[in-house]
């Protein structure tokens, strides 16, 4: 079949793993190609699927104590030493606990974007990437009313490059939010809105996106609401209109 080839590479496309010319040659064809971008729909979502899976199964308290008793170590008959040796477990222990606190959190930061990037990635390639088809912001935002849990404001686009495609309900960590889709210069450009207090990861303004995203991304936290911009459009664009949705309020 001519997707073959394609389709070999799909989950290195979806992984973000492949270089920039490639990555443009790709979503010029999954948004042509019906096969692959249903494909690429299934694929995504199996990928959070798994990922939600994987957070439900944690070790319990009495796991983790039983492990600690497990590895503790045997009392010395020298006091001195013991003292010494217990002192090095102690330090060893704190600073492992602060190493794995630290590395979580960048893990769950480093989550979040992967999984905003599905999300944009899986509703392009959706037969139908809207719920809520319309140019006009005082449409769109009326039809999340009573869908989602909070309130938000869509940007003023006159005089700008940018049109408004419409919006969908999304989720992240099993929290429901707002997808908006903006179209300029032939790119497409997701906006996710989602209430800070209830996303697992917390972000701040110098977080930054992994490297091997291949898509630019902007978030900031404002009114209580976590934002994300994320598309292949310039860096210039998406600070643009991210500079819009934070002057709409």
């Amino acid at each position: 079949m001519v997707c073959e080839s394609w389709k070999a590479n799909l989950d290195t496309y979806l992984d973000g793993e492949l270089p920039d010319a490639e990555t443009r040659s790709f979503d010029a064809h999954v948004r042509a190609c019906h096969s692959c971008s249903a494909d690429a729909l299934t694929r995504v979502q199996l990928k959070r699927t798994i990922q939600v899976a994987g957070r439900r199964f944690t070790p319990s308290a009495e796991f983790r104590r039983r492990v600690r008793q497990s590895i503790a170590p045997k009392p010395q008959r020298s006091f001195g030493l013991g003292w010494m040796f217990a002192a090095a477990v102690a330090v060893i222990l704190a600073v492992g606990a602060l190493t794995s606190t630290y590395v979580g959190t960048r893990a769950d930061r480093g989550q979040v974007f992967s999984e905003i990037a599905d999300l944009h990635v899986a509703t392009l390639a959706s037969s139908s990437p809207v719920d809520v088809i319309s140019t006009d912001r005082h449409t769109v935002k009326p039809w999340f009313q009573g869908k989602i849990p909070f309130a938000f404001n869509l940007p003023e686009l006159q005089n700008s490059d940018f049109s408004l495609l419409g919006g969908r309900m999304t989720y992240l960590d099993q929290t429901p939010g707002a997808h908006l889709i903006y179209d300029v210069r032939k790119h497409h450009i997701s906006v996710f809105v989602f209430q800070e207090q209830s996303l697992r990861a917390r972000l701040d303004e110098a977080s930054l996106a992994p490297k091997q995203l291949s898509f630019n991304i902007e978030t900031w936290t404002q009114g209580g609401l976590r934002y994300f911009v994320i598309g292949d459009a310039s860096g210039t664009d998406i600070d643009g209109l991210a500079r819009l949705f934070k002057s709409a309020l």
